[in-house]
């Protein structure tokens, strides 16, 4: 699995408005809305859930990144996201340090292995400093895709 295959370009959010961890999560949510990834009439439910998550536990992990996930049946295909925020955002990271760069992953219920795999990708790519890096640098859609075409080609060094 590359993070090509599932991360969609038209949901993309290059430069996050909100300052704050639930806002983040809905322009996340929403761009994948506006990609007609997601339907709308579940918009609310997994903004519901991806914040109940939050909740629980951070999904900031560290390093100016987080990674908010939710399975859910409706949603048929995993999906995602990325958003990147200048100014940097509290989410809560184990570090306690801004998070600035957001991966937003949908997965469908019935599929634990497929979420994992997906979830084992998007981890392997952000433990790579050059490739946090210049997701942080990013500030349009394309240069966001083209680090990801990087990353799935095995072009950075980190």
């Amino acid at each position: 699995m590359k993070l090509g295959d599932i991360i969609h370009d038209k949901a993309l959010v290059p430069q996050l408005q909100s300052e704050e961890r639930d806002g983040v999560i809905n322009e996340l949510v929403d761009g994948l809305v506006k990609a007609k990834i997601v339907s709308e009439a579940i918009r609310e439910e997994l903004i519901k859930r991806i914040v109940s998550r939050e909740k629980k536990g951070s999904t900031g992990f560290g390093k100016g990144v987080a990674v908010p996930h939710v399975k859910h049946p409706d949603v048929k295909k995993l999906a995602a996201t990325i958003g990147v925020s200048p100014r940097g955002v509290d989410f809560n990271a184990l570090d306690k340090e801004p998070v600035y760069s957001v991966v937003l992953l949908l997965s469908p219920e019935d599929k634990p292995d497929e979420h994992l795999q997906a979830m084992e990708n998007i981890f392997r790519n952000l433990q790579n400093d050059t490739f946090r890096r210049f997701l942080r640098q990013a500030t349009t859609a394309e240069e966001i895709m083209d680090l990801i075409s990087e990353a799935d080609n095995h072009q950075l060094v980190g």
